[in-house]
């Protein structure tokens, strides 16, 4: 599509909505922030602008308008009721985890503790190439509780060791793919999606989508609830994934000395642990014992964040300059600021009860189990149509929440957290539904009808053993982790 077709569309998608909305709604308020919302799904979708741009629009156009904030649908509000309500996702501690998250990931890369990591483990399990894939997924399973970008773990860590192999057997992005390269960059991108639905700081949607899910009045889990609630699919997954490649998109050098000896070349090269590593080492244990023990602690997780981004600076894993110069950090905390609170405004405009009255009846006569079955089906297929996790979470989780809230007998908590819990392992279907997808599609060595075939043969199966595992162990879980 074209530029001033990306850029137009969403403006003449909200202009259109409003006004249809003029000759058939009676709140015209109400369609006015659904219009500009409209807009900035659409804009995200397409990307005619950085996203976090667009979401700065949407809130300067919202707060121009004076609607989105409570009330503001039936009254008439102040401009300093306005621009408080444009600013409040500031203040949300959802947002600043992210934010700090992404500022611990610098820490693994500025003090070579990731690369390390992931030297030590090729050196140890290289010695065939389906150990090579454990070894990828092993890496990627120790980082993600840190790093909430998939994008980094993958781009930043994992590719530019891997990306030193496939050389060593003539394998390269415009040859020779399937001799190694193939192989290693699926499990690459594979094993981040399933580590991206393991921790709740596995991917920056998850918390977003929570949050989202809370301001629908659903109550949501914890750091540690989701852990429990993902750990035997992650487990199962973690294990099937490297084999199911290697028989499904196999290889075809299966072994050989010389990438442990790459590997331990390259650790030489980087000589003995140093201390900045030790630190990191005892900074993230610190984070994860805070983040696992939330509730005894009385810590909150965005909190344990904070002080490990001061321990960090204290003991010059990063400077400070490295903290301001963050670009995606900043990029994400103003991207998804703006997103909390365009998310609000839906309900605070009422739209969200509309949308309530409108599904009455939609899921009368189906089992509870099947309406639950069905809504996960639907919510994991969309992402087909999203080039963003981001954009996905936004768009859905609202009208998801309501339709959770139908199901007779059934808690709506559990039935938008086993909608959640599997959005990383289905980044897998298209190589643009998650942060590191692109990374290695870019990467060349796996062909684009392949990466399109593979995703819809995974995609299955992720889903197949989440919900024979996934569903029947939540529902046992639901009540201890809530």
């Amino acid at each position: 599509m074209k530029s001033g077709m990306k850029f137009f569309l969403p403006i003449f998608a909200g202009i259109l909505c409003f006004l249809l909305a003029c000759f058939f709604a009676s709140n015209l308020k109400t369609w006015l922030f659904v219009s500009i919302f409209l807009s900035l799904i659409i804009a995200l979708i397409l990307e005619p602008l950085p996203p976090a741009f667009i979401g700065v629009i949407s809130v300067v156009v919202a707060v121009i308008f004076k609607v989105g904030a409570p009330g503001s649908a039936i009254k008439s509000i102040s401009a300093k009721e306005a621009i408080k309500w444009g600013l409040s996702g500031f203040s949300n501690s959802v947002v600043w985890l992210i934010f700090c998250a992404f500022m611990i990931g610098i820490g693994y890369l500025k003090s070579g503790l990731g690369k390390r990591i992931a030297l030590i483990l090729t050196s140890k399990l290289g010695k065939s190439t389906l150990g090579l894939g454990y070894a990828i997924s092993i890496t990627d399973l120790l980082l993600a509780p840190f790093i909430p970008s998939n994008a980094a773990r993958s781009g930043g860590v994992i590719y530019p060791v891997l990306s030193s192999i496939p050389p060593m057997y003539n394998s390269y992005p415009d040859k020779n793919q399937s001799i190694i390269g193939s192989y290693l960059a699926y499990v690459g991108l594979a094993c981040t999606c399933v580590s991206s639905s393991m921790f709740l700081t596995g991917m920056a949607p998850n918390p977003l989508a929570l949050e989202l899910i809370s301001k629908s009045g659903i109550k949501v889990v914890d750091w540690m609830g989701w852990f429990i609630a993902f750990a035997p699919v992650g487990i199962v997954l973690f294990f099937l994934t490297p084999l199911l490649i290697y028989f499904i998109y196999p290889p075809v050098v299966k072994g050989d000395v010389k990438i442990v000896e790459f590997a331990k070349n390259e650790l030489v090269k980087l000589g003995d642990i140093t201390l900045k590593e030790k630190i990191m080492i005892f900074i993230s244990l610190l984070a994860l014992t805070l983040w696992i023990g939330a509730k005894f602690f009385n810590i909150n997780p965005t909190t344990t964040a904070l002080i490990v981004i001061s321990l960090m600076i204290l003991c010059k894993i990063i400077t400070w300059d490295d903290f301001l110069s963050n670009k995606p950090a900043f990029n994400v905390l103003i991207w998804f600021t703006t997103l909390i609170t365009m998310a609000s405004g839906l309900k605070n405009v009422g739209f969200l009860n509309y949308l309530s009255d409108l599904s009455k009846g939609l899921l009368d006569g189906v089992s509870s189990f099947m309406s639950v079955i069905i809504l996960l089906i639907i919510f994991s297929l969309l992402r087909y149509i999203f080039a963003s996790g981001t954009a996905y979470v936004i768009a859905v989780c609202g009208v998801f929440s309501i339709l959770a809230t139908k199901i007779v007998g059934i808690d709506p908590s559990f039935t938008m957290t086993l909608l959640v819990l599997p959005m990383g392992i289905m980044g897998i279907l298209t190589p643009y539904g998650t942060g590191h997808s692109p990374i290695w599609f870019a990467s060349g060595y796996i062909k684009g009808s392949d990466f399109w075939k593979l995703g819809a043969i995974f995609g299955f199966i992720y889903l197949i053993v989440f919900i024979v595992i996934g569903y029947p162990w939540l529902k046992f879980i639901f009540p201890y982790i809530m």
